[in-house]
């Protein structure tokens, strides 16, 4: 297609995205949903104008939906305020590391016996399939920093979490299939890929982010200076905290949304348990360098005009990544065994690692109930699949794989879009009836 037709359909998509945002809220509905069908009308299945192929174009794949991941793991982060020592952060625990090491083991069993791959593909396909998405599942996560829901919270840090504690899992998998170096009984695997990538990536991101945050809050209150680059500061810390932890074989994901997190936290040193609101730019010229001056505003201000900027960028980000999946979904990549495999994943799988990974844990059976179905895979999973296409993985088990992560993501948007709208209501409202009980009994 003409390039002039390119920009007028992006365009139109843009436009119709921002009038009909109102109404999506009403409806059963979410605009990943739309986009999909977008990118489905786009490829081969429909008119054909946008051909893309999981194998065939796997590295622009890999880059386009690495980005729009390490965006919105640090998204996710900066949208947990609460302190570490909260217990809201180990029901994020138990789900971002219990309940998806049984996921993965309970697919890659699945793999193995019902659908007769390796036992290094069948690990494989649980870590690509494991991790919910942090892109996708905004809907269901934390709406502000402030937000203190212990189901929007947990799945806000699981998603922010599991896209990279998921790395070795699917670094083990491609060292059974004799991809990757995971040494005699697998000692470098558990003493690199496990321990040292993933408190790595974690320690290099926390430090990154508090010292980049202390710094700029020290030249914006002391010198008045560093004031209205939120945006490069956003994207610098970003490209920082992913670029050192790969230099240092550390993963890149997991350093990304702890320097999301070590940001929201130096915020709220300063700003304490009970901050002034979060701030808005103001329309007058100069508002917005006084907020981000004054000594008791400079730390929200900061961290909100952070957050501002890469919600935004978040959103451009699931346009593009959306459409590029049903872009792909083809004839070509249409599998019998999708049929009774993505059911099992949604509805067997992922509640049963959920409800063992939350044994004993403080959560209440309606709140254990929606983390069990709100396990939305998506971006996240198409990253993976290509990275492992891209580590050499042989083409007959490439494309089962990626016919198997295609069909999980296309159903898992629908199903799970479908049903956010009226459940979160539903959700919603019974909190608000507990909380006048209370009310009326206090």
């Amino acid at each position: 297609m003409d390039f002039n037709l390119w920009l007028i359909l992006a365009g139109v998509l843009f436009v119709m995205m921002a009038l009909s945002v109102t109404t999506l809220r009403r409806l059963p509905l979410t605009a990943s949903i739309l986009y999909l069908a977008v990118g489905v009308a786009l490829g081969p299945v429909a008119f054909g104008v946008l051909r893309l192929d999981p194998l065939g174009d796997s590295r622009l794949v890999e880059r386009v939906t690495e980005v729009a991941v390490i965006v919105s793991l640090f998204t996710a982060g900066l949208k947990l305020r609460l302190p570490l020592s909260d217990d809201r952060w180990r029901l994020t625990l138990r789900l971002a590391f219990v309940s998806m090491a049984l996921t993965v083991g309970l697919i890659a069993a699945a793999g193995v016996f019902l659908l007769g791959l390796p036992v290094g593909a069948a690990v494989l396909l649980g870590a690509i399939l494991a991790p919910t998405d942090p892109v996708l599942a905004s809907d269901v996560q934390a709406e502000h920093a402030h937000d203190r829901d212990r189901l929007r919270f947990s799945l806000t840090g699981e998603a922010g979490l599991n896209d990279g504690t998921a790395f070795p899992f699917v670094m083990l998998g491609l060292g059974l299939l004799g991809l990757h170096d995971i040494g005699e009984y697998g000692w470098r695997w558990l003493a690199v890929d496990v321990l040292w990538a993933v408190a790595g990536g974690i320690a290099i991101g926390g430090a990154l982010g508090t010292l980049v945050g202390r710094y700029v809050l020290h030249l914006r209150r002391e010198h008045q200076e560093a004031v209205g680059t939120d945006d490069f500061l956003a994207l610098g810390l970003i490209a920082l905290s992913y670029g050192a932890a790969l230099l240092t074989h550390a993963y890149g994901f997991l350093a990304v949304f702890a320097a999301g997190v070590a940001l929201r936290r130096v915020e709220r040193l300063h700003s304490g348990d009970d901050p002034p609101e979060e701030l808005k730019i103001a329309a007058m010229d100069g508002a917005a360098s006084e907020a981000a001056t004054d000594p008791e505003k400079a730390p929200a201000y900061m961290a909100q005009a952070v957050l501002g900027f890469n919600e935004q960028l978040e959103r451009i980000g699931e346009v593009v990544v959306v459409i590029m999946v049903g872009a792909m979904l083809s004839a070509a990549y249409l599998s019998p065994d999708a049929l009774w495999f993505v059911p099992l994943l949604l509805f067997g799988i992922r509640p049963v690692s959920v409800l063992l990974g939350l044994t004993g844990a403080h959560a209440s059976p309606q709140k254990r109930r929606l983390i069990a179905w709100f396990g939305i895979r998506g971006i996240g999973s198409v990253y993976y699949l290509t990275y492992a296409v891209n580590h050499g993985l042989a083409a007959e088990t490439a494309r089962q794989l990626a016919a198997l992560t295609l069909s999980a993501v296309a159903v898992s948007v629908v199903v799970h879009g479908v049903s956010v709208t009226p459940l979160m209501k539903l959700y919603e409202s019974g909190k608000a009836q507990k909380q006048d009980r209370r009310g009326r009994t206090s």
